[in-house]
């Protein structure tokens, strides 16, 4: 296991290389700059402003630059907010965008499961056919779809929650259910496979046989092993779930990191887009890795 992870560490290395290359060079092909607003500077302090932040030197010198505060783990000054670097905004609002991650992830599992096994226990059953149907337009319909049309039905109409702002914990409420709803119907489809999977194997029939109770037979022996297809999607979904929050908290007005990746980019704060996109794919490809070891450790054979 030890090899393993080593393993993989090392292969993020030429990942965030990559990501981190791309990330620079689309940015400053990007038209504009980040000095440039409907109020034109003079050009002395546009001058000093870009010798400040390092633009008047060759963009091949400014890249060795950008590695470099990478190597060190500096993420660079922000354009348009002064005296404050990337990192401090990452630390600022992050903590916000995890929150509503982790609830909408915790929703996903929650209701996704329950579906699945339901819905596997009583295959081709009215239950079966709901749970997979109300999965279907989990899947078909998107959030900026979805959030708008909870906030006019519970916000707007019915006024039993703010309809944005990120202030009490009902406010919580809405942008979790908005982002977790669609990967809630995935967890949910998964689960029904791999369950039927799993229930239709022999060590099933025998458990039943020796007269295990279908609860012992379900939590014990089925669930490990059904499982594992929602376990590989918890990577691609934690990536999606941390992506998607970008237009969540767009909606609800939401101040997390997402938003600010939003507004950075109508901004063009070079140092802000390169500093997110980068500590996003660092969180990506760290999710990637805690679901291959949680794979080994619901499924032993993959060590070999």
């Amino acid at each position: 296991m030890f090899r393993f992870i080593v393993a993989r560490l090392l292969q993020t290395i030429p990942v965030l290389f990559v990501v981190a290359t791309l990330t620079f060079f689309m940015v400053r092909v990007m038209p504009g700059g980040p000095f440039d607003s409907e109020r034109a500077l003079a050009p002395e302090i546009k001058h000093e402003l870009e010798a400040y932040y390092g633009f008047d030197k060759p963009v091949a010198q400014q890249y060795l630059i950008y590695l470099g505060r990478l190597l060190h783990g500096d993420l660079g000054p922000s354009t348009k907010f002064a005296n404050r670097s990337v990192n401090e905004m990452i630390a600022a609002t992050f903590p916000v965008s995890l929150q509503l991650g982790g609830m909408a992830l915790g929703l996903a599992l929650l209701l996704g499961i329950t579906a699945g096994v339901i819905a596997a226990l009583r295959p081709n059953s009215s239950l079966d056919y709901s749970a997979s149907g109300i999965s279907m337009m989990g899947i078909c319909l998107p959030t900026f779809v979805l959030g708008p049309l909870l906030v006019f039905a519970f916000a707007l109409k019915l006024r039993w929650v703010n309809a944005s702002g990120w202030f009490d914990a009902t406010d919580r409420i809405l942008p979790t259910v908005t982002l977790g709803i669609a990967y809630a119907a995935y967890v949910a489809r998964l689960t029904r496979g791999g369950m039927l999977e799993i229930l239709s194997q022999d060590f099933i029939r025998t458990a039943r046989a020796k007269g295990a109770s279908e609860v012992r037979i379900i939590s014990r022996h089925a669930l490990r092993g059904g499982l594992l297809p929602v376990i590989s999607y918890l990577g691609p979904a934690a990536a999606g779930i941390l992506t998607g929050s970008f237009v969540i908290e767009t909606i609800f007005q939401i101040p997390g990191l997402g938003r600010h990746f939003v507004t950075s980019t109508f901004n063009r704060d070079s140092s802000m887009i390169t500093g997110i996109v980068v500590f996003y794919a660092l969180l990506i490809v760290f999710f990637n890795l805690v679901v291959d070891i949680l794979q080994i450790w619901f499924n032993p054979k993959l060590k070999f």
